[in-house]
Order: C-alpha cells, then sequence, then structure tokens
C-alpha cells in the first residue's frame, strides 16, 4: 500500500470505526470485546484490498455481516463464560428513561441467537430491505421473513417490560385492521 492509500485508510479508520463498532456491538449481542475483535478483522481484511475498494464503509460493513454469520455457522464457539455481572455504573439521573431501556434492549438481544441478532441488527438498525438482508446473509427472503417474526416474538417474551417505554406507557406496535377502505381519486 502506497502513502496517500495508507493515509486515506487512517482517515477512514479513525472517522468511521466508531459508528462501524456500533454495528460490530449490535451483532455480537453486547460483547464489547468481541465486537472489537469482528471489527478489527473486518479493518484488517478491508486494508489488504483498500486501493480496489471503491465505496469503503459497505465493504467493511459487509465483511463485517458475513463474518458473523460465519460465526454462528461454526459447530464449535470459541465463546469466553461471563461468571461476574457488571456492577451499575452511576449515572445522572435520566427522566427519559432511554438508559434503562438500552441497558433492557441489550440484555433481551444478547439472549438472542447470533443468528436472530443479526437479522434484526440488519433490518432495524441498519434499516436494509428483506431483499439485501437475504443476499447479504445468503437465505431466501421467506427466511429473512420468518426469521424476523421468530427473532420479535422472541425479543417481546424476553423483555416484555420493553412495552412500557412507550410515550403513554402502552405498547405503541400498530394495528393490524385490515378492513377494505375505498379510495377515491
Amino acid at each position: 500500500m502506497d502513502a496517500q492509500a495508507q493515509e486515506s485508510f487512517r482517515q477512514f479508520v479513525a472517522g468511521r470505526s466508531s459508528a462501524l463498532l456500533k454495528t460490530a456491538v449490535l451483532l455480537s449481542g453486547g460483547d464489547q470485546h468481541a465486537a472489537e475483535d469482528l471489527l478489527q478483522n473486518a479493518l484488517v481484511k478491508a486494508a489488504g484490498r483498500w486501493q480496489r475498494i471503491d465505496e469503503p464503509e459497505a465493504y467493511v460493513r459487509r465483511i463485517l455481516y458475513r463474518q458473523q454469520v460465519s460465526r454462528w455457522r461454526l459447530k464449535w464457539r470459541r465463546r469466553e463464560v461471563t461468571v461476574a455481572e457488571l456492577p451499575e455504573a452511576a449515572a445522572a439521573p435520566d427522566a427519559s428513561g432511554t438508559a434503562e431501556l438500552r441497558l433492557v434492549l441489550r440484555t433481551a438481544l444478547s439472549r438472542l441467537t447470533a443468528r436472530q441478532r443479526t437479522v434484526l441488527v440488519l433490518r432495524y438498525f441498519e434499516d436494509l430491505p428483506e431483499a439485501d438482508v437475504a443476499r447479504l446473509l445468503g437465505c431466501s427472503v421467506g427466511t429473512v421473513r420468518s426469521t424476523t417474526h421468530r427473532s420479535l416474538a422472541r425479543l417481546r417474551a424476553l423483555a416484555p417490560e420493553l412495552a412500557s417505554f412507550g410515550p403513554d406507557g402502552n405498547d405503541q406496535r400498530p394495528s393490524r385492521d385490515f378492513s377494505p377502505v375505498e379510495v377515491r381519486p
């Protein structure tokens, strides 16, 4: 890699690594160390091909997704076992409850399977359409839909208290009223 390409890579890492790390944390179920490893491996792979990459962020994100898919497909997982709970950090009071929401959501996401978590991150955090998620994960659109449905159902079962974080304390899911509507031009 020449000096100009090295500088370009350094600027990319400095500017985009925090956003990429957030995605990696979500993909790894909240495990900061696994997320850092995931991102580091993706950046190493991107560095080797840096001069041939047209869209660096899209390329690195694709590597992140594919590495996560490879991790969940491994038959033997080399995961560390967490033996102690983290102490609660003394933080300023949060009037909106967003800190509590993040903790509840993070705990619930960490209890999903890697596949379920990856599909939810791609669909709702990355806001990708089902067809793109299916293409990235190498499966059909129907598989993405069913996995999304099952993942959300499991998330609701694992953390029913998430429903209380709506504006008025009620579950804010849209109604399923499919009655015919007359449309006039």
